[in-house]
């Protein structure tokens, strides 16, 4: 078994086929596709291989510690996370290949006219973490 982080962005990626933001979706089209997501993440828990998943809020900061008291914080001018990255799931699995499946099977949550976003997302293994999956 090993872990991997799918990550979806906003943007940084190639475009998907149903390119249109989330924020022109209709409210239908949004309780659609997070029941997508629920659903995905709610049959790879009766698998085992759900491990946590989290939408993310665009809001965020860098900060670094620059002295006793004085966390310094900017918002720019570089690419921030808040701007790449929409969520991520971890899933638990027994092969490179069931990750890949896995995947192309979450890109095609519905999005604007309930058709499939095929969005690509970022696949990347954890590096050194033991799995948690047991038989």
């Amino acid at each position: 078994m090993a872990k991997y982080l799918l990550l979806k962005h906003y943007r940084g990626a190639p475009a998907a086929v149903n390119d249109v933001p989330m924020a022109q979706w209709t409210p239908e089209e949004v309780s659609a596709h997070v029941q997508y997501m629920n659903d995905f993440a709610e049959r790879l828990e009766r698998t085992g291989e759900f491990v946590d998943s989290q939408a993310l809020s665009p809001d965020g900061l860098f900060v670094r510690f620059d002295g006793e008291g004085r966390p310094p914080v900017t918002d720019g001018p570089f690419a921030e996370t808040k701007d790449l990255i929409a969520g991520w799931m971890v899933i638990d699995v027994d092969t490179r290949e069931r990750a890949i499946e896995l995947a192309g099977e979450l890109s095609a949550a519905p999005g604007a006219g309930g058709e499939p976003i095929h969005e690509w997302l970022e696949l990347r293994p954890f590096y050194g973490v033991t799995p948690t999956v047991t038989d």
